[in-house]
Formats: C-alpha cells, sequence, structure tokens
C-alpha cells in the first residue's frame, strides 16, 4: 500500500451519507494534532505518515501510521490490535470491531476523548516499533 497523491478534500466532498463526510472532517482534524502529520490519501484511506510493517510470518509491508477510511456503513478506524483497547472500548460509546478494526456510524455518539485516547495509544505503539506481534519502521 502506498500513497496515491489524490485531494484529502476532495475525496471527503464526495463522501456520503453526509453525517460521515462530517465525522471524516473531524478525524482528519484529531488524527492530524495527534500525529504532527498532513492527512494524505492511499486509495480510498485516510493515512498520516508512514510505515513499514514485517510480521513474525514474514509478510511486511507499508501502511500509514494512523488511519481511517469513511465507508457508507460507518468509518473504519484502524488500530493497533482491538485487544489493546478494551478498557476504552468500553467507554466510547456505539461501534463494532474487528482484530483490528473499529467502525464508527456516528462520531456524535461516542465520547471522542476515549477515542483520542485510543488512538494516541495507537500512534505510540507504532512509533516506538511495535512488539511481538510486528515490527514497524516510520518511512517518513
Amino acid at each position: 500500500m502506498e500513497p496515491t497523491g489524490g485531494s484529502v478534500g476532495a475525496f471527503i466532498a464526495e463522501v456520503t451519507p453526509a453525517k460521515r463526510q462530517r465525522d471524516a472532517g473531524t478525524l482528519v482534524a484529531m488524527m492530524a494534532e495527534i500525529t504532527g502529520r498532513e492527512a494524505e490519501l492511499w486509495g480510498t484511506i485516510i493515512g498520516f505518515g508512514s510505515c513499514h510493517y514485517r510480521y513474525p510470518t514474514g509478510n511486511e509491508g507499508d501502511m500509514p501510521i494512523l488511519a481511517f477510511s469513511p465507508r457508507k456503513t460507518s468509518s473504519t478506524i484502524y488500530l493497533d490490535s482491538v485487544a489493546a483497547h478494551t478498557d476504552g472500548l468500553e467507554r466510547l460509546g456505539p461501534h463494532t470491531s474487528s482484530v483490528g478494526c473499529l467502525y464508527i456510524k456516528d462520531l456524535e455518539l461516542i465520547d471522542l476523548d476515549v477515542l483520542r485516547g485510543i488512538l494516541q495509544q495507537t500512534y505510540a505503539w507504532t512509533i516506538a516499533g511495535g512488539d511481538e506481534r510486528a515490527r514497524i519502521t516510520v518511512t517518513d
């Protein structure tokens, strides 16, 4: 995966429904503040910074340090691991999740301070180089 060079603003302007577009603006501002980096398009993913990961299995690749995608049914936020954030997720508000993704249908219904804490922890884990789950090298 790599940045595609498209306009983040133009991409967000095309997002539907309107609340997903609104939420995308909120997530861009929050993730930019946390990372100190500008948003870039990685296909349909909005990412901040870049890093290289390598799993113990040998699988490796490149990805944003912190990222989300404003999908039609919910905003998908990419985390280091959902299991690493069980306490925060219990306090977050309405959401669903999978192994490494957090799905939020409406940011107005969740606790943004809790979300910020989860994102800060994910960012710190990535910047620190990961752990036994994955070795990470920041590349920007």
